[in-house]
């Protein structure tokens, strides 16, 4: 009776992590976030390196984790993915602008290129897990893909320029 009791009290844990966390991970961006990434991101759409340096974290992610319900790493990392949701909606946005002025053969190349940027973030941001292989790694690797996500978005807002 205890080893029951015992494995329907760790279901019902393991049941609200996991609820809790899909809570975290559905939060979208507030309208407010999503428009002060997009302004900062046209201020600086001529200069990649200070669009980064001035609009990455520095809006959204960063002072998300200076509230309460950030002190955790769940919720730190969720506030990354709030602010890589908003890269990730601009990064298509700036490839579908790209693509616009491209012919059939720069297409092609230019999803080429995406692919592979794509296989190269995905692996560099896991590799947080393989090097750190604790609690910390979710919210460095959400940090990762939300670094990387916005990188990509803003030099694809270059490309389009050319």
């Amino acid at each position: 009776m205890t080893f029951r009791m015992f494995t329907l009290g760790c279901s019902v844990v393991l049941v609200l992590f996991a609820v809790s966390a899909g809570v975290a991970q559905d939060r979208k961006p507030a309208k407010k976030e999503v428009d002060a990434i997009r302004a900062c991101a046209v201020k600086y759409a001529d200069d990649v390196s200070d669009g980064e340096r001035r609009c990455l974290f520095n809006l959204v992610a960063t002072p998300c984790t200076k509230r309460p319900e950030a002190k955790s790493t769940a919720g730190t990392a969720d506030c990354y993915r709030r602010e890589q949701a908003v890269w990730d909606e601009l990064l298509n946005e700036n490839f579908q602008r790209l693509n616009g002025d491209l012919d059939e053969q720069q297409k092609t190349k230019a999803r080429e290129m995406q692919r592979a940027w794509i296989a190269y973030r995905d692996t560099t941001c896991a590799f947080y897990y393989d090097k750190i292989q604790g609690s910390m790694a979710t919210s460095m690797t959400a940090a990762c893909l939300a670094r990387e996500t916005a990188r990509r978005a803003l030099l694809l807002a270059f490309f389009a320029t050319l």
